[in-house]
């Protein structure tokens, strides 16, 4: 009885091993390649719960989700004969599972070889100056001739990063004698532009300073001739009055008044030593005139 205890044990946990060992959980992310006495099915299965034939089918795991791999520093010969170290990610993605598996047998180190090649032959045509200048160039170049081949194990390579370059010693030292002068001629352009600028200004501020003083030379001009204007109007204004004065006054003057200014006149002209004089003609009707009121008188 006991023995037969056992056996059925035995049984129902061998059954339970087989059981278990037909079902298979696969994710969202993942594929199975079921290859049914030693044939592939046509069709990867997955995701979810999958039974396979225990003893029958083999499985092979491929995940779907994009991968990065890295490709270790890799010394290439540049066009011009430079031997400088690249190493770089590329990035890729399985699309066929069933191809990835049946084209080759082990896709990761067959690519990591390729991708090496790759690299030489890419900077192989390439002068040292454009593999440091144009790494998006390089990088599409890699990405295209991996894909060429990678296409046939039903991969697509996404993506190719160059990560690090390190050129000769002899080159990193003639750079940073380039970076160097580059530096000092920034400095030097820089200062020159400041040194043109504060000559900009300075000649600015005198060109300013000028036009104020002639603006205000200008002005002052034009104030003293309004001032000089003024006062000639009303000195000329001060003449015109004495003269209407003097006119006013001349009109109340007679006749003997003016006889004895004659005769005032003549008599400074008598304290003069010449000896020549000159009488006007109006001398001796004035003097009738004067002796004439005197004889009525």
């Amino acid at each position: 009885m006991y023995q037969a205890l056992c056996f059925v044990g035995a049984a129902l946990f061998v059954g339970l091993m087989i059981v278990w060992s037909a079902i298979k959980i696969v994710p969202e992310y993942q594929r199975l390649v079921v290859f049914r006495l030693g044939r592939v099915l046509p069709e990867p299965k997955g995701p979810g719960i999958v039974l396979i034939i225990p003893g029958i089918d083999t499985v092979k795991w491929v995940d779907l989700r994009e991968q990065i791999r890295e490709v270790p520093h890799q010394v290439s010969i540049t066009k011009d004969n430079a031997p400088i170290s690249i190493d770089f990610l590329w990035y890729y993605k399985i699309l066929d599972p069933a191809m990835s598996v049946l084209q080759v047998g082990n896709f990761e180190l067959s690519a990591a070889g390729i991708a090496a090649t790759t690299l030489r032959a890419v900077i192989g045509g390439i002068p040292l100056d454009d593999v440091l200048s144009e790494r998006e160039h390089i990088n599409n170049m890699l990405r295209t001739r991996l894909d060429e081949v990678t296409e046939r194990w039903g991969v697509k390579v996404t993506n190719v990063e160059i990560r690090e370059i390190i050129p000769p010693r002899e080159v990193q030292d003639a750079m940073n004698r380039q970076m160097t002068a580059e530096r000092v001629r920034r400095a030097l352009v820089t200062e020159s532009m400041g040194d043109q600028e504060a000559a900009k200004n300075r000649a600015e501020g005198t060109k300013q300073a000028a036009i104020l003083t002639a603006d205000g030379e200008k002005q002052s001009n034009i104030l003293r001739a309004e001032g000089d204007k003024q006062s000639q109007a009303l000195r000329a204004e001060g003449f015109a009055v004495a003269l209407e004065a003097i006119f006013n006054a001349a009109k109340s003057v007679d006749q003997k008044t003016m006889t004895l200014q004659y005769f005032e006149t003549l008599k400074a002209i008598g304290t003069s030593p010449s000896t020549k004089f000159i009488f006007p003609l109006e001398f001796t009707s004035m003097l009738d005139n004067f002796l004439g009121k005197d004889a009525k008188k």
